[in-house]
């Protein structure tokens, strides 16, 4: 029986989705807030519950979270993800706090499937590809997506990123968080420059968020590249006192972008 209704899901899914439109002059149904962004995972948090780690975040003013972790099984992510959203939610904020998981697509949609507030997915190059997810998990969701390291510039000019919400580009620096970021076939890694970034702002479909090893001293720079935000791991979770760590964050770069008062809060125009 269990079987049969996570097939009815997963067709229902399949056969309602449409091609999400990206443009100017559309009606709009949807905002991500991707301004401050948290990605976290039970390696991240020096022991310290995720749970805690993600309260005192969201209390402090981010606006985004991401559950990512590559020891957890699919059963513990399910419940860190009922755990975090049950904290969003006893903080009044579920209708204002994305909260997202990395990479693993069947964690999100039974996630869902059992009631619990799951907004979406990151994937990357190695991962389930944008347009599966946009199927599976329907036009209401969130879908995010990393580009391709080598000649990212020519990628997103030459690619159809029609079931993509955002890009979460970095590194910025070499991460301890995320050590495979930008790394190559002979074990170098390429971060991402200021240049490089720059043009990625003129040519992007969708809104970027930049992180990868990115702390307070970084946030002028993307503020002046016209960034839509910034994600961070172990700048907040490996930070003595989480909440004093983010708050630093989340008010310099409101600071930053003050004049801009849009940046950050993305409308997603509907099909």
């Amino acid at each position: 029986m269990a079987d049969n209704r996570i097939d009815k899901f997963f067709c229902n899914n399949i056969i309602n989705c449409q091609k999400v439109v990206f443009g100017v002059n559309q009606i709009m149904n949807k905002k991500i807030n991707l301004s401050n962004y948290l990605i976290v995972g039970p390696e991240n948090t020096n022991n310290r519950p995720v749970e805690e780690i993600v309260k005192a975040a969201i209390t402090a003013g981010f606006t985004c979270v991401q559950l990512r972790s590559k020891i957890a099984s699919a059963r513990e992510l399910i419940n860190l993800a009922e755990h975090c959203a049950n904290i969003i939610a006893e903080l009044k904020k579920s209708s204002e706090i994305a909260l997202l998981i990395d990479d693993r697509l069947d964690v999100a949609i039974e996630a869902r499937f059992k009631g619990i507030k799951v907004d979406g997915v990151h994937v990357g190059q190695d991962d389930i590809s944008p347009e599966i997810c946009r199927k599976y998990l329907g036009n209401e969701a969130i879908v995010g997506f990393t580009p391709r390291k080598i000649n990212m510039i020519e990628y997103v000019k030459s690619n159809d990123f029609s079931f993509v919400d955002y890009f979460g580009v970095g590194p910025f620096h070499a991460s301890i968080s995320k050590p495979e970021a930008g790394q190559q076939n002979d074990g170098s890694v390429v971060t991402r420059s200021f240049e490089e970034l720059k043009e990625l702002m003129k040519i992007t479909p969708v809104p970027v968020i930049v992180g990868g090893g990115v702390t307070v001293k970084d946030l002028p720079d993307l503020a002046k590249i016209g960034a839509n935000g910034f994600f961070v791991i172990s700048a907040v979770t490996n930070a003595e006192n989480p909440y004093h760590a983010a708050k630093n964050l989340v008010d310099r770069w409101k600071k930053l972008v003050q004049s801009r008062s849009s940046i950050g809060t993305v409308s997603i125009p509907s099909a």
